[in-house]
């Protein structure tokens, strides 16, 4: 045999072994400056995972940053952005892969920084286990304390505590154990299945993938001996059969199948399964991966299946086994973390993606934030960046699910803002709520289009907007009398006569804001519903809100008015006096001075005010009404 052909043999083993491998992937996490790049660099580093001219251009670029002195600066082998560079934290999450002759692994290097919570979270959400890296100059901080809430509630059950930088702290056996302690006494509220403690230094190399002399004392695994042998076993192919429609293949003719990732369970031909939400029951036909006709499927494949019977499914619906279906609701507790800079409100509405499935959803309540330093349940009117909280929610339908702790894949969602499409919270259902299955819709025999012929007209609703002073309930009312000459039925809902009875409870922060509009908003459906038409004079701030009263109605039932008048102008006729109490602080969270006003960006009408009298501004508004 040539030594070419021996090369050759020598690398399809090679190529073999590694294929035949697991993989497990992880996530390292904790505070800013607590060497989380660093490690992974040294671990890529360690493990022979780069070449040799990525070596010498690392070595330049340590000399250029000018951090580590002499030393090889690891970090910069992850930190690819320059503005990382520049600053000396991570801000994206940066994934990378490597192996051993034991296992494969990817890694995902995640921010520190307080302000990338949400790409920690990204991270932390397909990781099978956490390394969690403290300063051991440091000890415990709040970010240790929130990435490690945050393993937990995404079910990342094993953890390594790499208590990093042991060469700063003369590699001090008290201080490790003295960690060690405290972080084992914090996470007793968590769910764990294990803490392994690890002293290491990721810039020397100390226990990261050869033991260190310097630790004597310690005679626990190192970090890659930990990683390699670490069991990741899961259990997700044992329990029930969830298989989230992603796409009904309907491109060929006479084939109708629904392809999706299975979540949960296995799948084989000839097994009964039930659809949800609808409850239609049928079999599997055929599976197929690809090419390959396949006689069952487990949990992490993606396949079609075809069905024996045909029934309408589509996006969204789940397919699972007709024994042992998941439930169904729109109403649940969850726990949430919020993401974004801009509050999150009760009352506010959200896009809501769970799996394949995307629906409007709403905050009911917000039940309490979690203190996450001392796990304390703490009262809130609003959710605002990192806040970790339990919270209410109501769908606007019935969609399919489990509990997180039982199958992430059906329990995990995220909320979306509808005005730019930013996911602003991530969260975990923990269970439906009793009273959603007892409330039905009742059918009644006097329908809108009914109302509608009674009254000779349709109905709908101008929904004034505009700041305080703007004309806005002044132009309503003068609409009102001039539609009522015309015989048309209609009513005002004004914000300062609203607010002495229904919304009296109601005060001017941002929530209690949103909470005026959406009771408004309701109130306005219902009235349009009776054959009505409505008009409302409310400052309404917040584009939100106002979109989430037009999504309430149907196609040109809703006609966003804009009485667009400058402050200074407003401010000027002061009919009430209320600017000048803004201004002498004696009116605190007023729009225009310290609350902000969102105009439209594409109102139905705009009106200005400063322009046109009322009598104008009137004949303007009949003349685009149609009845």
């Amino acid at each position: 045999m040539t030594a070419q052909s021996n090369s050759i043999e020598r690398i399809n083993t090679y190529l073999t072994k590694q294929a035949n491998l697991g993989t497990l992937r992880f996530i390292t996490c904790g505070s800013k400056g607590d060497g989380k790049s660093t490690l992974i660099g040294r671990i890529l580093y360690d493990a022979k995972m780069i070449f040799e001219d990525q070596v010498t251009t690392l070595k330049d670029d340590s000399k250029k940053a000018g951090t580590q002195d002499e030393d090889i600066n690891f970090a910069l082998l992850v930190d690819g952005l320059t503005a990382e560079r520049e600053q000396g934290i991570t801000i994206d999450t940066a994934y990378r892969y490597f192996s051993t002759d034991r296992r494969k692994f990817i890694v995902a290097d995640t921010p520190g920084h307080e302000q990338y919570t949400r790409n920690m979270m990204t991270g932390a959400s397909t990781a099978d286990l956490a390394v969690i890296l403290i300063d051991a100059r440091q000890g415990i901080l709040t970010q240790t304390r929130r990435h490690s809430i945050i393993c937990s509630k995404l079910g990342i059950k094993n953890i390594a505590l790499a208590i990093n930088k042991m060469d700063l702290v003369d590699y001090s056996k008290e201080t490790y154990l003295k960690i060690e302690s405290d972080y084992r006494k914090f996470a007793e509220e968590l769910n764990f299945d294990s803490i392994t403690p690890i002293p290491i230094s990721a810039l020397k190399g100390d226990n990261v993938v050869e033991r260190s002399k310097n630790t004597d004392w310690f005679h626990g695994p190192t970090l890659i001996g930990y990683l390699e042998s670490v069991d990741i076993t899961k259990s997700l192919a044992n329990k029930p059969l969830r298989l989230p429609v992603q796409w009904a293949n309907h491109q060929q003719l006479d084939f109708k199948g629904f392809s999706g990732t299975i979540e949960s369970g296995k799948v084989k031909i000839g097994q009964a399964i039930r659809i949800l939400p609808s409850g239609e029951t049928a079999s599997i036909k055929s599976i197929i991966l690809y090419k390959d006709q396949l006689s069952q499927a487990e949990a992490g494949q993606a396949i079609t299946v075809t069905l024996d019977r045909d029934i309408d499914i589509s996006r969204g619906d789940v397919i699972t086994a007709a024994d042992s279906p998941c439930e169904v609701s729109d109403q649940f507790e969850i726990e949430l973390a919020w993401m974004d800079q801009e509050p999150g409100y009760i009352g506010r509405s959200y896009l809501m993606k769970l799996g394949t499935t995307l629906v409007n959803a709403q905050i009911t309540d917000i039940k309490h934030k979690i203190n996450i330093n001392t796990f304390e349940n703490l009262s809130a009117s609003k959710l605002e960046l990192n806040d970790l909280s339990i919270v209410t929610i109501k769908t606007d339908r019935m969609i399919p699910y489990d509990a997180y702790s039982e199958c992430t894949g059906m329990g995990g969602l995220i909320f979306i803002n509808r005005m730019n499409n930013q996911t602003v919270a991530a969260g975990m259902i923990e269970f439906a709520l009793r009273r959603a299955s007892n409330v039905h819709k009742h059918k009644l025999d006097i329908d809108k289009e009914t109302r509608r012929k009674l009254n000779g007209h349709t109905s709908k609703v101008l929904w004034f907007t505009g700041l305080s002073g703007s004309g806005k309930s002044t132009i309503a009312n003068a609409l009102e009398q001039a539609l009522h000459e015309k015989g048309i039925r209609t009513y005002v809902l004004d914000g300062d006569n609203v607010r002495h009875g229904l919304n009296k409870d109601l005060g001017f922060t941002d929530a209690d804001r949103v909470e005026n509009i959406r009771r408004i908003s309701e109130v306005a459906k219902l009235m349009v519903d009776a054959g009505i038409v409505v008009l409302t004079a409310f400052i309404s701030p917040f584009r939100a809100e106002r979109q989430m009263a037009r999504e309430l109605f149907e196609q040109n039932e809703f006609i966003e008015v804009f009485v667009d008048t400058p402050l200074e102008i407003a401010e000027s006729r002061d009919p009430k006096g209320l600017y000048k109490k803004a201004r002498k602080g004696d009116l605190p969270n007023f729009t225009g001075i310290d609350s902000p006003y969102e105009a439209p960006k594409a109102p139905d009408i705009t009106l200005h005010t400063a322009q046109a009298d009322i009598d104008t501004l009137v004949a303007k508004l009949i003349h685009r009404l149609e009845f």
